[in-house]
């Protein structure tokens, strides 16, 4: 399905700049480290992770959005190890200083304590997990992301899916987003970045 989406785009559907969420939170990002961006689209937010200096690693499932990944960071000047493979692909047994999941809720209820274990294990030990998401009041927001309301994260549900992290970020909010055509207009938004202790 995603492949199919992104070739018949024909463009950058989520559009070439980072999620908001990224450059309004400069302080979360570690130059010269690690980090894997997971399930990462045409690379806008995995470029930006690079242009501010950390060693990025990058999968999707999507051969187009892949190249299109590719095509950003050439034309950002930035190297970026971008991969092509789904989830149960990954090997997560490899740490990272940071490992980040942007609109990722493609994971539905029943996978989702194994993936979320899946990304926790890849955060080393003083590490941090960035995930950024919509609330289930997106749905009747309508403008980007399943329609099923289970697939959307809470607070809560968060807080509690990764013990052993302290939470240094949990923020829920609406806001206008403009970014493509895959995410435009009015959106409920939650941000969680955690370390690993």
């Amino acid at each position: 399905m995603w492949e199919d989406r992104y070739r018949k785009e024909g463009d950058y559907l989520f559009g070439t700049e980072p999620a908001r969420f990224l450059t309004e939170n400069p302080w979360l990002v570690r130059p010269g480290k690690r980090a894997l961006s997971v399930a990462d689209g045409e690379g806008r937010n995995s470029v930006e992770l690079a242009r501010r200096g950390m060693q990025v690693t990058a999968f999707d499932l999507s051969p187009t959005a892949v190249e299109r990944a590719r095509a950003l960071a050439s034309k950002a000047g930035v190297v970026l190890d971008t991969q092509v493979s789904d989830w149960a692909g990954w090997d997560w047994s490899a740490p990272y200083d940071l490992v980040m999941g942007i609109f990722i809720q493609f994971i539905t209820p029943d996978e989702r304590p194994a993936r979320f274990a899946d990304l926790a294990r890849a955060v080393a030990p003083g590490g941090r997990l960035v995930l950024h998401g919509y609330l289930p009041e997106q749905v009747a927001l309508g403008t980007g992301g399943p329609s099923d309301p289970a697939q959307m994260w809470t607070p809560d549900m968060l807080r509690a899916a990764f013990p052993g992290f302290r939470i240094d970020r949990l923020a829920a909010y609406e806001r206008d987003v403009q970014e493509g055509r895959g995410h435009s207009g009015r959106s409920a938004l939650l941000d969680f970045v955690a370390t690993k202790a």
